[in-house]
C-alpha cells in the first residue's frame, strides 16, 4: 500500500462527521490518511502529548506530507509544523483565525457565565449552522455536548488561550467562511502580514464555521489546486488508500 501524500488531522470524534464530504471529494484525487487524536477525559488537554503522538505517526511515513485540519485540529497542525517543518510539504488551515486558539468552545466558555447551558447550546447551534428544525437542533446540541466532553481544546471555563499567527516556513493555505461567526472574516484577514509569496488566503461565501461540509466540492477544488503547486508529479489517487475514508 502506498504511503499517503496528505494527512487529515482530527481532534474531535463528534465533529469528524462534518469533514466527511470534503474527505470523500479529496480522496478521489489524493492518497489521504486520517490521523485521530482521542482526548482522555480523565486527563487535562495536552497539545504536547498530541504533537508527540502525531510525530510518532508521521515519522513512520518517511516522507513529508501535506497537513490539513479544521479549527483545533488546524491549531495542532500549526504547532506541529512549527516544530517539525521538514516533515511537512504544506499546511492547510480551515476556520483558523489570526488567534489560532479561537474555536467554538472559546465562544461557549466566554458566554457560559452569562447564560444557562441549554440556552447557550441553542445559541451556539444557530451561530455554527444557522436556523434548524427542532429535531436537527437537538441532534446538533448532542454533538456539541459530546465535543465539550471529549475533544482536545486549548480553552476551558477557567482559561482562554492566545496563540500568535505565523511561524510557518512551509507553504500555507488559510481558508475560512465569510459568514463564520466563530472565526470572522477580520480574523482570517489578520493572517495577511504573516503570509509568504506562495501562501494563499481564501474565503467561502457560504457555510459558516463548517463551510467545508456545506461547500465540499468548491473547497476541495481549491485545496487540490494549492497542493498541486507543490507536488511533483501532481497528486493522484491511489485506490489502495480509499479505505481510510469512512463512508458518509
Amino acid at each position: 500500500m502506498s504511503l499517503p501524500d496528505v494527512v487529515w488531522l482530527n481532534t474531535s470524534t463528534s465533529l469528524q462527521c462534518f469533514a466527511q464530504p470534503l474527505l470523500a471529494r479529496l480522496s478521489h484525487q489524493v492518497t489521504l490518511a486520517q490521523w485521530n487524536y482521542q482526548q482522555d477525559p480523565d486527563k487535562g488537554c495536552s497539545f504536547d502529548e498530541a504533537i508527540f503522538q502525531l510525530h510518532q505517526y508521521i515519522s513512520t511515513l518517511k516522507q513529508p506530507v501535506h497537513l490539513i485540519g479544521h479549527s483545533t485540529a488546524g491549531l495542532l497542525g500549526l504547532f506541529y509544523t512549527r516544530r517539525y517543518p521538514d516533515n511537512v510539504k504544506s499546511l492547510t488551515l480551515l476556520a483558523v483565525g489570526n488567534n489560532p486558539a479561537v474555536d467554538w468552545q472559546s465562544h461557549y466558555y466566554a458566554h457560559r457565565p452569562l447564560m444557562n447551558r441549554q440556552k447557550l447550546l441553542n445559541a451556539m447551534v444557530y451561530n455554527l449552522f444557522g436556523y434548524q428544525d427542532k429535531q436537527t437542533l437537538q441532534d446538533l446540541i448532542t454533538i456539541l455536548e459530546q465535543d465539550l466532553e471529549s475533544s482536545l481544546s486549548p480553552n476551558s471555563l477557567f482559561r482562554q488561550m492566545n496563540v500568535l499567527p505565523g511561524g510557518v516556513s512551509v507553504p500555507l493555505m488559510i481558508y475560512g467562511g465569510q459568514n463564520d461567526l466563530i472565526v470572522e472574516l477580520e480574523a482570517l484577514q489578520g493572517w495577511q502580514p504573516w503570509l509568504k509569496a506562495e501562501d494563499r488566503l481564501l474565503t467561502c461565501s457560504e457555510g459558516r464555521h463548517f463551510f467545508h461540509f456545506f461547500q465540499a466540492s468548491q473547497v476541495g477544488e481549491q485545496i487540490l489546486k494549492f497542493w498541486n503547486n507543490f507536488s511533483q508529479p501532481n497528486l493522484t489517487k491511489d485506490p489502495s488508500l480509499c479505505n481510510v475514508i469512512p463512508k458518509i
